[in-house]
């Protein structure tokens, strides 16, 4: 994910300062690791720097004086290039999950019982999401469904390779 074009995005509405747009994206994007408050003023002070945002103005509510961003035609226009551009899938499988079972199985240890125990995780995670979506917002709902449909996906494999374990512990152990 580019913060940057997540920023723009948010700009689009209207101009806004850095701590609505932390809040914000917390709240619109549930999902996603929620941004400090620091990388959204460092994000700010870049899109500007390239021209995509700039100081509308400077307000002074019952706090400190905050500067609001708007953004700009060339963000707009940047913005709808990054919208344009399909999400490459994955070059290469990088996860914890396929290295512990391989380690796991070359160690001598018990892969099979660590794929039960994460598919209990996964399915005690599965049930939480569940719960989450009947009374989130159309947000979190979507958040929700992706997660729900990545984990499910890895119950499959993880299925997969239970099946596939003790050709694994051969090649291993030839």
């Amino acid at each position: 994910m580019s913060t940057g074009h997540v920023v723009l995005g948010l700009l689009v509405e209207r101009p806004k300062h850095g701590y609505e747009l932390k809040r914000e994206h917390d709240q619109r994007l549930p999902g996603a690791r929620p941004l400090a408050y620091g990388q959204i003023y460092a994000t700010l002070q870049r899109l500007q720097r390239d021209g995509f945002a700039e100081v509308a103005e400077t307000v002074q509510e019952s706090g400190p004086e905050r500067t609001v961003y708007a953004i700009t035609e060339e963000g707009l226009a940047e913005l709808a290039r990054w919208l344009e551009q399909v999400e490459a899938p994955a070059p290469h499988v990088s996860s914890t999950l396929i290295s512990r079972v391989v380690v796991a199985t070359m160690a001598g240890g018990a892969a099979d019982g660590y794929l039960l125990r994460q598919r209990a995780a996964h399915l005690a995670r599965m049930r939480e999401l569940t719960a989450e979506r009947a009374s989130g917002s159309p947000a979190e709902v979507l958040a929700a469904d992706y997660a729900l449909q990545h984990l499910d996906a890895d119950l499959r494999w993880i299925e997969t390779a239970m099946e596939r374990l003790m050709d694994l512990k051969e090649e291993i152990d030839a």
